[in-house]
C-alpha cells in the first residue's frame, strides 16, 4: 500500500496553526443558523458544522470519519459557537450521518458521483501508467482530474487499489510488447546472463551492473570490449521501441536492485523484460563512459603536451641564449693581430700624432701655417682642397685650421668603422712620408 504521505490525497495536518484555524474553521454567523435549523442536539450540530467547514473551504474535499479530525479542531468550533465543555461530534444513527451529508453536499455544490469518479480514475491513471510507474505520482494525477470535475474524491483506499492494479496490467502489458519484439536467441541469450559465470565467479548479469573504472588506456579497452559484448546480445533500441524513457528507466532500476537468484523467481516474460531493460540502460552507461572517458585522455595528453612544449621552449631558449653568448665572444676576438686589427692601431696612432701636432693652432690659422705644423708632410692635392673649401661660395667658408682640426677629430671617433680620410695622418698616396712634390 502506497503512503499516504507521499501524495497529494487531502488530509488533516499534524500541527494546525491558529492563524490556519481562524482562517479555515471559524463558521459564520450563516452557516451556524443552516446548521441549526437542521440538527436537533448539540453534537449533531458540532459534527455536521465540522463537516461544513471542511466542504465549505475545500480543505479535504471529502469526509473524513469524525475521530480523523484532530482533537484541536473540534475544541476550536466547539468554543466558537458556544457549546458545553465536553460535547463531542457523533451520530446516533447513520441514516443522520448520510442525511448530514447530502446537506453539507449541497451547501457546498459538490457533486456526488463515485461511478463516474472511479471512472475518471481509472482512465487518468492508465493513461499515464504507460509512461510513470511510481503510485503515488499515479495517485496525485487522479486526484487533479476529480477536483477538476467538481466531484467528492473517493477514499484513499480507491485510489491505492486501482493504482496498484493498473499499474501491473500496463507493466505486463509493456513486458509483453519487450518479449514479442526480441527473437528466440536474444531471449536465449539473455537468460544465460542469469547462468553463465564471468572469470571472477559471478554471473554475466553482474557485468551489466559494472561501473565505468578511471580513464586509463587499459580501462579503455576493457570498455571498449564490454559495449561489444553488449551489442552483440541484440539491438536494444528495437526492443524498447515505444516504451517511455521513465519505465525503461524504473524497469532497469529494479533488476539491478535484484540478484541472478531472485531474478529466475519472476515470470519468464517480466524477467526477458527486466533483464533486456537493464542491458539497454548498460549500452548506453558504456556509450556514454567511453566518450567521458576519451575526452579526459585527451584532456590528459593535451595538458602533458603543453608541459612538455614548455620544457622544450626553455631549453631552446637557453641554447639560443649560450649561442648568443659565444656568438658575442667570437664577434670580440675575431682575427685578434690580422690586418684588419693592425690597420685600427695604425689609424688610431696617426690619428693621436695629428692631434697632437695641431694642439693649440688658432682656428684662424691659414693653410701654410697647417703644412708646416705639419713639417710639409701634405700632398699639393690636399692644400688645393682645403683652399677650395676655404673659399666656399655664399660666405659659407671657414677657416682652413678650423676645418683640419674637425676633421682630425671626427676622423679619430669613425676610424674603427670606415677607411681613413685623405689627410696627412691617413697613411693614403697623398701623405708625404714621400716627397710633396711627387704629386701623389
Amino acid at each position: 500500500m502506497t503512503s499516504i504521505e507521499r501524495t497529494a490525497y487531502p488530509r488533516f495536518k499534524r500541527l494546525i496553526t491558529a492563524h490556519e484555524l481562524h482562517l479555515f474553521f471559524s463558521p459564520s454567523r450563516d452557516e451556524l443558523e443552516w446548521a441549526a435549523d437542521a440538527t436537533d442536539c448539540d453534537k449533531h450540530l458540532l459534527a455536521l458544522l465540522l463537516m461544513l467547514m471542511l466542504k465549505s473551504y475545500r480543505r479535504m474535499g471529502c469526509f473524513p470519519a469524525l475521530e480523523d479530525v484532530p482533537e484541536m479542531v473540534v475544541d476550536f468550533v466547539r468554543r466558537a459557537v458556544e457549546l458545553p465543555e465536553g460535547t463531542l461530534p457523533a451520530y446516533r444513527a447513520e441514516r443522520t450521518a448520510k442525511h448530514h451529508r447530502g446537506l453539507v453536499r449541497k451547501q457546498a455544490g459538490v457533486t456526488y458521483d463515485q461511478a463516474k469518479a472511479r471512472g475518471i480514475v481509472e482512465q487518468s491513471i492508465r493513461k499515464e501508467a504507460a509512461a510513470k510507474n511510481r503510485p503515488a505520482d499515479l495517485i496525485n494525477i487522479a486526484l487533479e482530474k476529480v477536483v477538476e470535475a467538481g466531484l467528492e474524491l473517493p477514499g484513499f483506499s480507491t485510489f491505492d487499489k486501482m493504482a496498484s492494479k493498473i499499474r501491473t496490467e500496463v507493466n505486463a502489458s509493456i513486458c509483453t510488447g519487450i518479449h514479442d519484439r526480441m527473437s528466440a536467441a536474444q531471449r536465449a541469450g539473455l537468460m544465460r546472463l542469469l547462468e553463465d559465470r564471468d572469470s571472477d565467479g559471478t554471473t554475466l548479469f553482474n557485468r551489466l551492473k559494472k561501473p565505468a573504472k578511471g580513464p586509463t588506456w587499459s580501462h579503455f579497452k576493457n570498455l571498449t570490449k564490454r559495449l561489444e559484448w553488449l551489442d552483440e546480445l541484440g539491438d536494444t533500441d528495437v526492443w524498447m521501441d515505444g516504451v517511455a524513457a521513465g519505465k525503461v528507466t524504473d524497469f532497469a532500476g529494479e533488476a539491478d536492485a535484484a540478484d541472478a537468484s531472485e531474478l529466475r523467481d519472476f515470470v519468464p516474460v517480466k524477467r526477458i523484460a527486466l533483464v533486456a531493460a537493464l542491458t539497454h540502460k548498460a549500452r548506453m552507461r558504456v556509450r556514454d563512459d567511453l566518450a567521458t572517458m576519451f575526452c579526459k585522455r585527451v584532456a590528459t595528453k593535451i595538458k602533458k603536451a603543453k608541459a612538455e612544449l614548455e620544457e622544450i621552449r626553455l631549453a631552446e631558449r637557453e641554447i639560443v641564449e649560450a649561442l648568443i653568448g659565444n656568438y658575442r665572444t667570437v664577434l670580440k676576438h675575431i682575427d685578434e693581430g690580422g690586418p684588419a686589427q693592425e690597420a685600427l692601431a695604425k689609424a688610431a696612432a696617426m690619428t693621436a700624432e695629428v692631434r697632437q701636432t695641431l694642439e693649440g693652432l688658432d682656428e684662424e690659422a691659414s693653410v701654410d701655417e697647417v703644412a708646416t705644423r705639419l713639417e710639409g708632410r701634405v700632398s699639393p692635392a690636399v692644400l688645393a682642397l682645403v683652399k677650395a673649401r676655404w673659399c666656399r661660395p655664399a660666405g659659407s667658408a671657414r677657416s682652413p685650421a678650423r676645418w683640419t682640426a674637425s676633421e682630425g677629430s671626427r676622423s679619430s671617433t669613425s676610424r674603427s668603422r670606415r677607411s681613413p680620410p685623405i689627410t696627412a695622418t691617413s697613411g693614403c698616396c697623398c701623405c708625404t712620408g714621400r716627397s710633396a712634390g711627387t704629386g701623389r
